[in-house]
């Protein structure tokens, strides 16, 4: 045979999503695994020659995958028992692979039936990868020989929980891939080198600009400039539909949610005993209309059915109004769902200063009957909390950041796109509660808190303030870095939507209240 055809298949960012359904709403939705398979199997029908990796970020994000973990999680993890039946060559770890704690990342790494791998996560005393061989190699019938690397980005302890990544080390994605692409190359010989990074693009594609404040969390475009002897580079984290080639390097990244797969299509010819690439193509393959493969999705039927029960599970009533019908709106004056889950916060906490985000565009608040769902799919992540010490020159510059959130256009109110763009950040732009502030959008970046003040006092820019925020934000994520490595004065380890529901239980109802604490003028 003098050329063979290889399909490198990526998933990416599945965030558990399993089927295709919207669990805030129970509404079809173009996602998920069950869709995904259809397209693997097809795909290996084609070419007996195909690879099948995800990139991260796979098993956490539905009320599926929190359910399985709170009351399930003697048996196989249903994210693991479905890759394991689609035959995954290979995983790589994600920042969201360490949300529910490290009891439950190993578990699921021991239960896959292929590895996790992760060059640059190492063990804080012995320096080797924490997670096993940083690569793998496969190698076809034909002789050719596959390489995979995996990476990860390196930003995740500003994100994650201290414990979460106990004695652990992150060492830099670029400069570890830099090594082992060369020490695999060299000892390995292979014909075709994969690096599938957990990371994305801090540059446009094309140009060169930089995208993102040159934080090291994406680095996609300098692996691609920097690393020789690159053939395929697998991305994600960032959510984006990506393919095309930086600086002659073929890159993917297929979204999230198993909205699409990405598809590599990698041609060798053979000359002697040589194999050399002759062509590589990458496309993205969507979901959409694409049938359910109902084999997979009987493999998830008893932990779905428990999940939507618990959803539908009453939990509590409202007073009042607190659902969101504009989402905009919602961050321009002080709303009722915001205001509680500060409430929420600051109870746990028992501090007076708290800050929280409406996490996307989508929240609908809470209906007067109150059930799980409703609290699930308001608060989409498994945050736990910390109470932070910071100045009052670090609150100041807080609220500078979140009063950056909104621009003016011809006099109306827009969000700022570097909220928006490379992907939606709207979970950056923070609410606050018991301090008094205004933000004046008609002045420039860095000077648009007008009024703050604390017990009808100013603050202090020297004083000291405990305040109670999610684990992300006290990590410095969404470039809150006014908060990275300030002193942690409490912990508490509770998932916030298990607070939020315990606090309604407790209460049986809660009222809808506006204090008008805050507000935002353009006039």
């Amino acid at each position: 045979m003098n050329s063979i055809t290889i399909t490198i298949l990526e998933t990416s960012d599945v965030h558990g999503n399993i089927l295709p359904i919207n669990y805030g709403s129970n509404e079809p939705a173009e996602v998920g695994l069950v869709k995904i398979a259809t397209i693997i199997k097809d795909e290996k029908k084609q070419n007996k020659n195909t690879i099948l990796v995800d990139n991260g970020d796979l098993i956490q994000g539905t009320p599926l995958t929190y359910h399985y973990v709170r009351s399930r999680n003697k048996e196989i993890n249903p994210m693991i028992k479905i890759l394991n039946e689609l035959h995954y060559d290979a995983a790589v770890i994600g920042n969201h692979e360490f949300n529910y704690g490290m009891d439950v990342l190993q578990q699921a790494i021991k239960e896959s039936s292929f590895p996790w791998l992760s060059a640059n996560i190492l063990h804080e005393e012995t320096k080797i990868p924490f997670f096993g061989k940083p690569y793998k190699m496969i190698e076809l019938e034909e002789g050719v020989k596959i390489a995979i690397l995996g990476v990860t980005t390196h930003y995740i302890p500003n994100w994650e929980n201290p414990e979460h990544i106990k004695h652990l080390v992150f060492e830099d994605a670029l400069e570890v891939t830099k090594i082992w692409v060369e020490k695999i190359r060299k000892e390995e010989q292979p014909d075709v080198m994969i690096v599938s990074y957990h990371g994305g693009f801090e540059a446009d594609l094309e140009t060169g600009k930089p995208t993102e404040k040159a934080t090291g969390e994406n680095q996609g475009y300098r692996i691609c400039q920097e690393v020789e002897g690159i053939d395929l580079l697998l991305t994600g984290h960032q959510h984006r539909s990506l393919v095309g080639r930086v600086n002659g390097v073929p890159i993917i990244q297929p979204s999230f949610n198993g909205q699409a797969i990405g598809k590599a299509t990698i041609t060798l010819s053979k000359n002697q005993n040589t194999w050399t690439i002759s062509d590589s193509t990458t496309e993205l393959l969507p979901v959409q209309s694409v049938e359910v493969d109902t084999e997979i999705e009987v493999l998830v039927r008893d932990y779905e059915s428990e999940t939507q029960q618990w959803l539908d599970k009453p939990i509590g009533k409202v007073i009042g109004d607190m659902t969101i019908d504009d989402p905009i709106k919602a961050r321009l004056q002080d709303n009722a769902l915001v205001e509680f889950i500060n409430k929420v916060q600051m109870s746990a906490a028992q501090v007076s200063i708290s800050n929280t985000a409406l996490f996307n565009n989508v929240t609908k608040g809470f209906p007067e009957n109150i059930t799980m769902r409703d609290v699930v799919s308001n608060y989409i992540y498994p945050n736990t909390l910390s109470v932070v010490r910071i100045s009052g020159n670090d609150l100041k510059e807080a609220l500078e950041r979140s009063a950056s959130y909104f621009i003016l256009r011809d006099g109306k109110v827009e969000v700022n796109p570097s909220f928006t763009t490379p992907k939606p950040q709207h979970y950056n732009y923070d609410m606050w509660e018991g301090i008094e502030y205004i933000f004046d959008i008609t002045k420039p970046f860095g000077e648009r808190v007008v009024h703050l003040t604390f017990k009808g006092e100013q603050i202090d820019p020297n004083g000291e303030y405990d305040v109670v925020m999610n684990n992300y934000r006290a990590g410095g994520g969404g470039d809150y870095l006014m908060f990275k490595d300030k002193p942690i004065i409490k912990d508490i380890p509770l998932d916030m939507s298990e607070l939020i529901a315990n606090y309604i239980l407790e209460r049986g109802t809660i009222e809808a209240t506006v204090n008008n604490n805050w507000k935002v003028i353009w006039d």
